[in-house]
């Protein structure tokens, strides 16, 4: 068995495709009408079309059950946050204990999106703060090695 993709269901498909594509910068790959394909495997599936073929009525659905995430990283982390006006944020960006950044969101039918820093950033931010490699990894609370590969 192989992992293809993730679907999501979705009210409005314009409304989401526009989501996905302005505030996270995904592009179309497929599109089939009631079912439209981005990049990174994210298929955008409408509600009506989902429930016929489930066979459910629509109170059957519940949406913003924050009991997931689609997780996403961007090297420009400063840069996305000045995108996200009229974004509904689940929280305000944070830095993580281990020193990552995210900011968490919201897409029109509030499924959770999670939009972090790579660890690689992580962990040039910290060296360019003037950390050591066992600096880094003991405020990344992660072994030199990976530290190492990460400034690679």
């Amino acid at each position: 068995m192989k992992y293809k993709s993730l679907l999501l269901v979705v009210k409005d498909l314009q409304r989401s495709l526009n989501f996905y594509q302005k505030v996270l910068g995904l592009h179309k790959t497929a599109d089939f009408g009631a079912n439209v394909t981005l990049t990174g495997g994210i298929s955008l599936q409408t509600e009506e079309s989902w429930l016929d073929f489930i066979e459910r009525k629509p109170s059957d659905l519940t949406y913003g059950g924050n009991a997931s995430e689609l997780y996403f990283e961007t090297e420009d982390y400063d840069a996305f946050l000045t995108t996200l006006e009229d974004v509904d944020l689940v929280h305000p960006p944070i830095e993580h204990r281990w020193g990552q950044r995210a900011v968490r969101l919201y897409d029109p039918d509030r499924h959770v999106i999670e939009v972090a820093e790579p660890l690689t950033a992580v962990a040039r931010r910290f060296r360019d703060a003037g950390l050591t490699e066992e600096g880094v990894a003991k405020r990344m609370d992660v072994p030199p090695e990976l530290v190492r590969r990460l400034l690679k």
